[in-house]
């Protein structure tokens, strides 16, 4: 009996152990199962962090990540950038299971590596990706664990510790993950910054013009929205070598935010070692430190030939400066800049009370308007200009007459509406009491310089403009042996012609006959043909046009030699400090030398090589001449194509007064022909002559020593171009005292753009900061940099007494 008793209990016993079995089986199996997940899921951050120290940088996961689309911008876009640009950020799968094959990790690697500063920009986007995968983890674990507690009650303790212990690994795994990803920040910023002073770097700002106007903010948002398309294709410039970006979008992230903040606190703490003041001088506002000498001019013997109108340079040019005008605006663009200017820029009446009879400007509420007439063209500059050409049919305006130079300028109108009919007109005139007329034209969008015709020849090679034009200039040409015409005829290509329309023309008052008859008499002794004289009825003046020989059989012929002519050893071409003489150069008739033929018509001249130009002759840059010519205007149109239109965030409908500081051929200024924009081309009496092929090929520009003031007001120009300037004159010129000229040249939310060594660029960029000016871009590689910065509306408070240019103005 008790055998079956026994055998019933062994029986349940069995049964119940066969359950509990069952039970902690299945309990194990899921907390290994649990414990496997945990475990699989970190395995890809460790082996993150793995491969970004091989790499000694964060390696991203954005093969998988379909909103950066960075590295397929970057490819959609190849044919517009270079080998290098196109590498971009690659997308680096850590997985050793990959299907990448072996060599496109290589490469993959390689472009990392190669671009270490662009990956810094997209940390926070990997680092946000690699936090997201964390979090999506903890939820994972913390499901299991709410599971294994519902499967057994009994292991409740258990399972929590192993819950807590399991948490407490992936929150050791995901402190790991963040201070490897800090550590990789860290090195990245370190690789950077190693970078900015040995390689490259490309710093942009995004949108940080806040007094800039809705267009411009526009294509800035454009221009940062480019991606691939910003900054350095291929072969944008020779000297520098290819360039890449990364895109963020609209939004820049905190790295580069802060970044930001620390250079700007940075940067106003270093601004010390360049102590910039305001100029306290007479002139205030409008203060061009060659012509305001007020010192010098005092201690003139004599300004009977407007020596006092001439430059007269300090002995130490400034480094102060200039206050901008109280209440100062962006210009108004052009070609509504050329009817009317604001008031506040340039708050000058006594020109309108003067002139205002005859249309040079009004006073119009807060404008200052231009009716476009002109002493000898009150009913307008469109109608004189077309009768000018109906009297002489072969001025052509804009083909045969393309580079002209108008004497006397007044507010420049004639020159303004000439643009109309594809003429580029040097417009000069004093600073005189027709007070700030060359400011006017300026700011009108119209090229001017302040210059007088007195004792020393004019800042141009010989026979270079088509057409010389004087509408009443109050020169009196026929003075002293006609020294001041045979300047003119200096300057003016052999069969130019000389347009003069004044009193003696037409007026029969005893003064104006005996001028008539001293340049009849003058002009005929100069050889000069006189093509036709005519009347405008509608503005009721004369004209008269008179034509430069073409060879020399005229002054052979002469009874007298009157004027005389130069000895051969007179250069025509020597024009800086050069003194007038009273005679005149003989034409050139070699068929090979410049001169004896005239230019093709335009535009067909912009892109010709000119004929005086032979393989004997080396370039600039080491090549036959025809060669460095033809390759100086194919690397300009790369440059101007890929980088400046594209690359830099200009907004170019803002931009219409632009200078290049050191031009050699024109290229820069040739690239910009299809903008509605004028260029003036500075040739430093330091560099190699090449003023005359720019010139010759439809272009102005001027000669000029940027160790001093440049003869023009303070604020004229929108945007100035340095190629290699600063690094060729910092030996002789106080580099200090060029950047304050720069300054008191560029208007307010102008651009400087320079190309240089590394060390040029780093100190200017100091310079450039100390005075609040925004820096757009700098880019460096292989001891060449660029630089692009916006000048501020600021100011400094000191004041700096100029005591040479404080006094009683002469007028």
């Amino acid at each position: 009996m008790a055998q079956p008793k026994y055998t019933r209990i062994d029986n349940k016993r069995s049964s119940s152990s066969y359950c509990s079995t069952v039970t902690i089986v299945v309990f194990v199996a899921l907390c290994l199962f649990g414990i496997w997940m945990m475990t699989s899921s970190s395995v890809v951050p460790v082996q993150n962090v793995d491969v970004s120290q091989d790499n000694k940088n964060e390696v991203k996961e954005q093969a998988t990540d379909p909103s950066n689309n960075n590295s397929q911008q970057f490819e959609d876009n190849r044919g517009d950038l270079s080998e290098d640009a196109t590498k971009g950020d690659g997308s680096v799968t850590p997985d050793k299971n990959s299907d990448v094959p072996e060599k496109q990790e290589e490469k993959l690697d390689e472009k990392y590596e190669e671009n270490s500063s662009e990956d810094t920009k997209t940390e926070n986007n990997d680092s946000n990706v690699s936090e997201k995968k964390s979090d999506s983890d903890e939820n994972e674990k913390k499901s299991d664990s709410d599971v294994n507690e519902k499967k057994s009650d009994s292991d409740e303790n258990k399972n929590r510790s192993d819950s807590n212990e399991n948490e407490k690994r992936s929150d050791s795994d995901e402190s790991e993950k963040k201070s490897d990803s800090d550590e990789s920040e860290k090195k990245s910023d370190d690789a950077s910054k190693a970078t900015d002073k040995t390689e490259e770097t490309v710093e942009q700002s995004g949108n940080k013009e806040s007094d800039e106007n809705s267009n411009e903010k526009k294509t800035d948002d454009n221009a940062n929205n480019q991606g691939s398309n910003e900054v350095y294709p291929s072969g944008a410039q020779s000297e520098l070598l290819n360039e890449s970006t990364t895109q963020n979008g609209s939004w820049s992230t905190q790295a580069a935010e802060s970044k930001n903040e620390n250079e700007s606190q940075v940067s106003s703490k270093q601004s010390t070692g360049y102590n910039w003041k305001l100029c306290n001088v007479t002139a205030g506002p409008d203060y061009i430190p060659c012509l305001d000498n007020l010192k010098a001019i005092k201690n003139l013997r004599s300004t009977k030939h407007y020596e006092h109108r001439e430059r007269h340079c300090p002995e130490e040019p400034p480094t102060c400066l200039v206050p901008l005008p109280e209440g100062y605006k962006r210009p108004i663009e052009w070609p509504k800049s050329r009817e009317k200017v604001w008031y506040s820029n340039v708050p000058h009446t006594k020109l309108a009370e003067y002139k205002g009879h005859q249309n040079w400007v009004k006073v119009t509420g807060e404008y200052l308007t231009f009716p476009g007439g002109g002493t000898q063209f009150k009913r307008g500059a469109l109608h004189y200009i077309d009768t000018i050409q109906q009297s002489v049919p072969d001025i052509a305006w804009g083909k045969r007459s393309r580079v002209i130079l108008d004497v006397g300028c007044g507010v420049a109108s004639f020159g303004g509406f000439l643009f109309e009919r594809d003429v580029l007109t040097m417009s000069l005139a004093p600073k005189d009491e027709h007070e700030a007329q060359v400011q006017f034209a300026l700011e009108r969008g119209i090229p001017a310089i302040s210059a007088v015709m007195g004792t020393k020849r004019l800042p141009f090679p010989g026979k270079v403009f088509d057409l010389v034009h004087c509408a009443r200039c109050r020169v009196p040409w026929h003075i002293e042996g006609g020294k001041l015409l045979l300047e003119l005829n200096r300057v003016l290509r052999p069969g130019g012609f000389f347009v003069w329309s004044a009193t003696p023309i037409y007026q029969k008052l005893p003064e104006d006959v005996g001028i008539w008859n001293e340049m009849k008499a003058l002009t005929k002794a100069m050889c000069w043909e006189v093509v036709s004289i005519s009347k405008d009825k509608l503005n009721g003046v004369g004209i008269a046009v008179y034509k430069k020989p073409t060879s020399n059989e005229c002054y052979e012929k002469r009874s007298k030699n009157q004027p005389s002519m130069c000895p051969d050893s007179d250069d025509p071409n020597a024009a800086w400090n050069i003194p007038l003489q009273a005679c005149m150069h003989k034409v050139p008739v070699n068929s090979t030398e410049r001169g004896s033929q005239w230019p093709e018509k335009w535009s067909a001249r912009l892109t010709k090589i000119p004929y005086w130009l032979t393989n004997s002759e080396v370039g600039v840059y080491g090549k036959p001449a025809p060669e460095d010519f033809t390759a100086d205007y194919e690397h300009w149109k790369r440059v101007v194509s890929k980088s400046y239109l594209n690359g830099m965030g200009i907004n170019w409908s803002n931009v219409r007064n632009v200078m290049d500081m050191r031009s050699v051929y024109g290229g820069f200024a040739a690239a910009l022909k299809d903008l509605n924009i004028w260029v003036m081309n500075v040739v430093s009496v330091n560099s190699p002559d090449t003023l005359p092929i720019i010139y010759e090929r439809g272009l102005f520009g001027m000669y000029h020593d940027w160790c001093e003031s440049f003869s023009t007001y303070p604020r004229s120009y929108d945007l100035l171009h340095a190629d290699h300037l600063f690094s060729n004159i910092k030996s002789r010129c106080n580099l200090k005292a060029v950047v304050a000229e720069v300054d008191r040249i560029l208007r307010p939310q102008g651009k400087l753009i320079v190309r240089d060594t590394v060390d040029v660029i780093n100190e200017l960029e100091s310079m450039m900061k100390s005075m609040q000016w925004e820096v757009r871009m700098t880019y460096s590689k292989d001891k060449v940099g660029l630089l692009c910065v916006q000048k501020s509306m600021w100011r400094p408070t000191e004041l700096e007494t100029l005591e040479y240019a404080s006094g009683q103005i002469i007028r």
